[in-house]
């Protein structure tokens, strides 16, 4: 039997140490009502090697984050049902959450809203349009083990 090594699509281990589970692909949620840009941001980070997972509104966002732990978060702010901002601050209140990174993702890029996002939770803010890649490198490098928070909280 052969040894199985979890690499990414360019052929490089992935940042798990080696001794991960078969499931060691780094997850992302992408939240966006707009089919073509979760489509789009989805099939991207797939193909650079991540596991990715969608959700359409604030609340499905809710709920996938406490359902299936992603790594990291892209929040749309403008949703229908719930929107982002409340999102972001319900998975930022609740203890199994609130560690994972929230990257707020959004075409309205008025004054203040970069700062309101921080202000709900947010950990980064981010203008669409936005290219695929560069997104890709801000969400690698806030996945960093120096950057990232730990999941195990003490309380």
């Amino acid at each position: 039997m052969k040894n199985a090594v979890t690499t990414s699509q360019e052929g490089e281990p992935t940042a798990s140490g080696g001794a991960a589970p078969t499931n060691a692909k780094q997850r992302v949620l992408v939240v966006d009502d707009f089919d073509d840009a979760r489509e789009m941001y989805a099939e991207y980070l797939e193909f650079c090697g991540f596991e990715v997972d969608t959700a359409r509104n604030g609340l499905e966002a809710v709920e996938k984050a406490q359902e299936g732990e992603p790594d990291i978060i892209l929040m749309d702010l403008s949703l229908p049902v719930m929107d982002g901002w409340e999102a972001t601050r319900r998975i930022k209140q609740d203890t199994r959450t609130r560690d994972i990174p929230v990257m707020a993702l959004t075409g309205h890029v008025l004054a203040g809203n970069a700062e309101h996002a921080l202000s709900v939770g947010a950990d980064e803010f981010v203008a669409k349009p936005c290219l695929p890649q560069d997104l890709e490198n801000k969400i690698r490098n806030m996945l960093k083990p120096s950057k990232a928070k730990p999941r195990s909280s003490q309380e």
